[in-house]
């Protein structure tokens, strides 16, 4: 259960920073519903969130509540979460990196994702991105576009 509340907790950072809202800024948002104290518990994954809370701080974050929830396709081979560094694909050459955004962009819309300078990917979504960067290694253009969840 640890595991899957620090799951939950990173998503929930990386909304609320996809949003450029401080822990105060949702407290504040909130009008007092969300305690900044009690954000970060769940961001450190100290706290379980109730379905209920979990959907109003989606709609606060304006994303889906699904994209807050951990699961199969939001992970790597090692189980590991995938993100990747928006930022990095402006050093593609050919126009590429423009692709890439562009594809990262539309992502965050149609799953209604936060945006931020890290977005988190599935496995899929690699693989496009490996088909609009044009390479024949599997794997190898993405890696310098990837972290990994710690």
């Amino acid at each position: 259960m640890i595991r899957f509340n620090d799951q939950v907790g990173e998503r929930l950072r990386i909304a609320r920073r996809g949003r450029a809202m401080s822990l105060f800024d949702v407290e504040e948002a909130s009008d007092g519903e969300f305690k900044a104290s009690v954000l970060g518990a769940y961001e450190r994954g100290e706290r379980s969130v109730s379905a209920a809370r979990l959907w109003r701080l989606a709609q606060i974050y304006e994303v889906h509540v699904a994209s807050l929830l951990p699961g199969p396709e939001r992970t790597d081979v090692d189980g590991q979460g995938v993100l990747v560094d928006v930022d990095s694909a402006e050093g593609l050459s050919e126009g590429k990196g423009e692709l890439v955004e562009r594809y990262l962009r539309a992502i965050h819309v149609m799953r209604k994702d936060p945006r931020g300078s890290t977005s988190a990917v599935r496995k899929s979504d690699l693989k496009v991105l490996n088909a609009l960067i044009e390479s024949d290694t599997p794997g190898e253009p993405t890696e310098r576009l990837v972290e990994r969840e710690d």
